[in-house]
């Protein structure tokens, strides 16, 4: 590409990236909505909420012991299922490990429903308890059970980093230890995991600042009780005075990127230790599974424990419930079996366009995201300039929002921006927010395939007199078809799990399955809810099983 062509690519994402942001940070500092001729610039937003709103600093303190709770379960859990997966000679391991990454493709709304279905006053599995013990021994609405249950379900971020960094690692220093007599638990304490300590310090940072981000949760778990996080109270405030807040919404935006921003930034500094330290300690030397003798069974029931709570109680009660016709104490299953709700389901056109778009957006949005994240890919490979050090922080901005704020943020842009204003009600912006959301997740995808390929092979494209956007063409992009490829399954399952970012953009004709389900549960309607959290984990299950045919086919 061109020096100009690469320059416009970047200021065009720019633009994209800083507009809403810019605009929250705007409304902020005003005393009324920004497209009012009569607001004034003042502070007073920012004193009333940081000062006088008792709810705002109670949902501050609650994301905060949330995400330290979440923190302290997530992280010793998924570092020691990373060392009996990677390190040890775990029974069925090669079967194991893809399934312990299940909970990060299903939606936590989705997961939520299931809990109140499965673990509930009036649970499936509540109910069955309470028929052999007499009682309930849990209640599911309380900050506790928001906590254990929002640290089991990030164990797979953990895992996922610390597996990477463990796989890394040659098996010598290990079996060295083991000949002085270190047991293999020793082994894990003492030797393997301080050897990726920076990162599991980037998987500490993440997954607190996903506590900082919780939404479906908390809305679901924790709104019983009322207890409110930052992301729940932004949801609430938006009607909490009778009439949208603009100020106060934008403050509360700002408070919450104020915090999640340094977080991604102190990600960013550790993966770059963590990928020095691997380059110094990690060989391509054969690796020895450690030998843990009588701990194996014990090992895998521990895992399997873990993932029939996290996924298999919760998903299998959802979607036995929507086959049930009515649930409850004294309710038997067989005779209750019904497709009524799913009937019900197509009766309604909004719902059935949330399907339908939810579709088009995961597979052709997905498709025209990737392409998005290409171009970008395309315009800072290989570039030693200034502007790529300014699009790696950029990038990094919208990781810092929600989805629930980049929604906000979108439709504030759309609502008020003439010439964005006739896209408001149609998929593009949808689509846009999607895409701003996921920008750091993307490129990061396109970018490793970008890494695979040698830069001999687009410098002979050059030696021959190809241009820079001939060898893009002809050279690079052909060659990471396969990545691109892979980045757009991962997408696709991304974006039909996605349920904050259209909340806020939810209207007809940009119907989607996880604004809707969002809408539906306040409103009480647990079969629509349970038979569209069915369809979209079916969504989800078709993206995953493209995902693992490409792979088999890659690896074939």
């Amino acid at each position: 590409m061109t020096r100009p062509f690469r320059i416009a690519i970047v200021l065009a994402t720019a633009l994209m990236i800083l507009a809403p942001v810019g605009l929250v940070i705007y409304q902020s500092f005003l005393s009324g909505p920004f497209f009012q001729p009569s607001s004034t610039f003042t502070t007073q937003a920012y004193e009333f909420v940081l000062f006088e709103e008792d709810d705002f600093r109670e949902a501050f303190i609650n994301s905060a012991i949330i995400a330290a709770g979440m923190t302290a379960i997530a992280v010793p859990l998924g570092c020691i299922m990373a060392f009996l997966l990677v390190r040890t000679d775990l029974p069925g391991r090669r079967l194991i490990e893809p399934l312990v990454l299940v909970p990060m493709f299903v939606s936590s709304v989705v997961l939520a429903f299931g809990f109140v279905v499965a673990l509930g006053p009036v649970g499936i599995v509540s109910v069955w308890v309470k028929g052999i013990v007499g009682t309930i021994p849990w209640y599911l609405y309380s900050k506790t059970a928001l906590i254990v249950i929002a640290g089991l379900t990030h164990v797979p971020h953990v895992f996922l980093y610390a597996s990477s960094a463990l796989r890394s690692l040659g098996s010598d220093v290990e079996e060295a230890a083991r000949s002085s007599g270190a047991g293999p638990f020793r082994v894990a304490l003492t030797v393997s995991l301080p050897m990726i300590m920076p990162s599991i310090l980037y998987a500490t940072v993440l997954v607190f600042f996903l506590g900082f981000e919780l939404f479906g949760l908390p809305l679901v778990l924790g709104d019983p009780e009322r207890i409110l996080v930052l992301a729940t109270y932004l949801y609430k405030l938006t009607n909490k005075l009778g009439t949208p807040s603009y100020d106060l919404m934008a403050v509360v935006v700002v408070s919450i990127i104020l915090v999640t921003l340094p977080l991604v930034y102190t990600q960013r500094k550790l993966l770059a230790a963590a990928n020095r330290y691997v380059a110094v300690k990690g060989k391509a030397s054969a690796q020895k599974p450690l030998a843990i003798g009588a701990w194996r069974w014990p090992a895998v029931g521990l895992i399997v424990v873990w993932l029939g709570f996290t996924v298999v109680i919760p998903v299998s009660a959802l979607v036995l419930r929507s086959f049930l016709s009515t649930w409850g104490e004294g309710v038997a299953i067989w005779p209750n079996l019904t497709l009524n709700h799913f009937r019900e389901l197509m009766g309604y056109p909004n719902l059935v366009r949330g399907i339908v778009n939810t579709l088009l957006i995961a597979s052709v949005g997905g498709a025209l995201s990737v392409g998005f994240y290409a171009l970008v890919n395309l315009a800072l490979h290989r570039w030693r300039s200034r502007w790529t050090a300014l699009m790696d922080y950029l990038v990094l901005v919208p990781r810092a929002m929600p989805g629930l704020i980049a929604g906000l943020a979108m439709f504030w842009l759309f609502l008020f921006t003439p010439v964005l204003q006739p896209l408001r009600q149609t998929l593009f912006s949808l689509w846009l927010a999607y895409t701003l959301v996921w920008l750091a997740y993307g490129m990061r995808l396109v970018s490793a395939s970008l890494l695979q390929i040698g830069p001999e092979l687009e410098e002979a494209g050059r030696v021959v007199g190809a241009r820079p956007a001939q060898v893009s063409r002809d050279v690079t992009l052909p060659l990471i078809k396969a990545g691109l490829i892979g980045s757009w399954v991962l997408i696709f399952v991304t974006f039909v799990r996605e349920y904050s970012t259209g909340v806020y953009l939810l209207s007809p004709g940009t119907e989607v399955i996880g604004s809707l389900l969002v809408s539906l549960w306040g409103t009480g309607a647990v079969d629509l809810v349970t038979a569209l959290s069915t369809v979209n984990l079916v969504l989800i299950l078709v993206g995953l099983a493209l995902m693992f045919a490409l792979g088999n086919k890659r690896h074939a």
